[in-house]
């Protein structure tokens, strides 16, 4: 029936040894103090029952993007050796892992989270601050160096989250980026964030790194992207670089279930067949 699923596939100059995908989840032992031990044993177990690739949970690309004030991030090479025991447990059984960038923008519950503009999301009580054009070129480079630091630490490539309602899925949309600069307004102005983001990661990783970004396929919430719009996007990011797309269904915010357990299986796959 899934003749395909268990055969490998070739992504660029690496060999994927099926295809099949274990997408991200925080776990909570990201910051857990022995999580790097625990959290190598947890991937290898998955590797070595024949998963193909593997995404960790969110990690922040600096501080403003943490899930909360004390969240995961990486940022530094002393934080390498965290991570270190993880790919190489993965690799010991033939499987592949990435490393997952998640800015969390105006859903980081911590004074100072930002956003595309000072719209404080539904499920979050702490207002974001607006960022100015400098610091948006400075979070493009900061995503560029946490996927250099990703590959230092032996992973195959890094998830650029941009779905789910995120900070790069909330400059896309009209609902929660209301700019009148270079990046909002247009939608050319609106995926300026995300092209740059893919572009300066390829640039800081090469040609033999993975870089998959995940595309929010369906918002769900008022003045999200169109059809047209995402197919568009799913496009360019691929133009930026991108070696593969993973989509996304739904902002967290969204008052449409999209992962509990009342959700029929593949509830939204016809989404990801029409894009």
């Amino acid at each position: 029936m899934f003749e395909k699923l268990l055969t490998p596939l070739q992504v660029g100059n690496i060999t994927l040894r099926n295809r099949v995908l274990m997408g991200s989840m925080h776990t909570g032992l990201e910051e857990d103090p022995e999580g790097s031990r625990k959290l190598a044993a947890f991937y290898e177990a998955r590797a070595k029952g024949g998963v193909g690739l593997i995404v960790t949970g969110g990690f922040s690309p600096n501080t403003a993007g943490r899930v909360f004030e004390e969240g995961a991030d990486l940022v530094s090479e002393d934080q390498l050796d965290f991570h270190r025991p993880i790919t190489e447990a993965v690799h010991r059984h033939g499987g592949r892992i990435l490393l997952q960038i998640l800015h969390t923008g105006r859903y980081s519950y911590q004074e100072g989270c930002v956003a595309p503009s000072p719209i404080t999301a539904p499920i979050n009580f702490y207002r974001p601050k607006e960022l100015d054009h400098e610091e948006i070129l400075q979070t493009i480079d900061d995503y560029a160096r946490c996927a250099k630091l990703a590959q230092m630490a032996g992973y195959d490539g890094v998830e650029v989250m941009g779905s789910e309602g995120y900070l790069i899925n909330e400059f896309i949309v009209k609902k929660t980026n209301h700019r009148t600069d270079e990046w909002g307004g247009s939608y050319e102005n609106r995926i300026r964030l995300p092209i740059s983001i893919v572009e300066k990661v390829r640039e800081a990783t090469g040609s033999d790194f993975l870089i998959v970004y995940r595309l929010s396929c369906l918002d769900l919430v008022e003045e999200g992207s169109s059809f047209e719009e995402v197919v568009e996007l799913g496009q360019r990011i691929e133009e930026a670089g991108a070696s593969l797309i993973n989509t996304g269904i739904g902002w967290h915010e969204a008052r449409i279930p999209t992962i509990a357990m009342m959700v029929p299986r593949a509830a939204f796959a016809w989404v990801t067949g029409e894009n």
